[in-house]
């Protein structure tokens, strides 16, 4: 059956004891500290340092938004349910909780979980594509990409990945809804009861737009680094014999592989969430392997500042300004976030 154990209710002993759901509260706290702390410090840096007023600058605080949704709502929700499992003094008190959890309040963060993971995929597709034009077209950069045409596709993107995960729920008839999955520990899509098989068929939409955006992203950002291998090649082979017709920013240069770095991580993230469908599809029933897949990609909530943090100098010189003066015992102590 198509995505048999997607969200089955029932898991093993090694994933629902007590010992495993505190590990898992832990872990998931943390996470949530984690995404708030760096997505706030992204925010701030990016909105109150003028420099970063650019399209991609307004692209990336798209981006941190989509993540700190993550931080504020879909985490922590996990967070009551987990702890309010725990508390329950048998299972069918935790049944009757699971059924109430799964209703009104599953179905909005669920959608926001779907939602913002689509947003974060068209966002990094729309930074690509911003830098592809600087790197291909840098005489062309300034009236190509906008500040006014960036807010609008930023917009557009909203509106579409969150039409595309309400979607199933939309053109399913009410066979398809939003549940707590006690294997993942997120609220997923489910089957209503007596919904045909062949309703699952509408979530095939999300891989196929998915790896389609991430697909062509990986493409453009690798037509990217050939232009700028061959233009550090030409730089070097001229030595300044001759005035050079293409001139790089190295800005540019340097927000490439910024943009770079943070599809490649994304990928990877996104990667088990595809294994996990394909084996469904094929049959294979993984309720623990669901729980890594999706808080690895979870995870990639807070992994941005930390990107933005190693690559980018003056992201890092603006949040060290937002740490307050510390006394220095000597001249040269210096404080060091990222």
């Amino acid at each position: 059956m198509l995505l048999q154990d997607f969200n089955q209710t029932s898991c093993s002993f090694c994933c629902c004891s007590p010992a495993h759901r505190i590990l898992t509260v832990i872990f998931m706290i943390l996470l949530t500290l984690a995404i708030l702390f760096g997505n706030v410090v992204t925010l701030a840096v990016l909105l109150s340092r003028k420099r970063f007023h650019t399209p991609q600058g307004y692209l990336k605080i798209s981006l941190a938004v989509a993540d700190l949704a993550l931080g504020i709502l879909v985490v922590p929700f996990s967070v009551y349910v987990e702890i309010s499992l725990l508390s329950s003094s048998d299972s069918s008190s935790q049944d009757r909780f699971l059924a109430a959890s799964s209703g009104q309040p599953c179905s909005v963060v669920g959608l926001v979980f779907a939602g913002c993971t689509l947003v974060s995929i068209s966002t990094l597709f729309l930074l690509t594509l911003e830098r592809s034009v600087a790197i291909l077209k840098p005489l062309h950069k300034e009236a190509v990409v906008t500040r006014s045409r960036t807010l609008h596709l930023i917009l557009l993107s909203w509106l579409c990945s969150f039409f595309l995960a309400l979607s199933p729920m939309l053109f399913s008839g009410g066979g398809l809804v939003m549940e707590y999955n006690s294997c993942s520990r997120l609220c997923t899509y489910a089957p209503a009861p007596a919904s045909p098989p062949h309703l699952w068929h509408l979530l095939l939409l999300f891989p196929a737009f998915d790896f389609s955006l991430l697909g062509a992203t990986l493409v453009i950002n690798a037509l990217s680094f050939t232009i700028i291998r061959q233009y550090s090649r030409r730089r070097k082979r001229l030595a300044g014999r001759e005035r050079e017709p293409l001139k790089l920013a190295f800005s540019d240069i340097k927000a490439a592989k910024t943009i770079g770095t943070l599809t490649v991580a994304f990928t990877a993230s996104f990667t088990p969430i595809a294994v996990f469908v394909a084996g469904n599809v094929v049959g294979y029933q993984w309720c623990t392997f669901s729980f890594f897949a999706f808080w690895i990609l979870t995870s990639n909530s807070c992994w941005n500042v930390v990107i933005y943090c190693v690559l980018d100098q003056r992201f890092r010189q603006g949040a060290l300004r937002l740490l307050p003066p510390l006394p220095a015992r000597s001249p040269g102590l210096q404080f060091r976030l990222c």
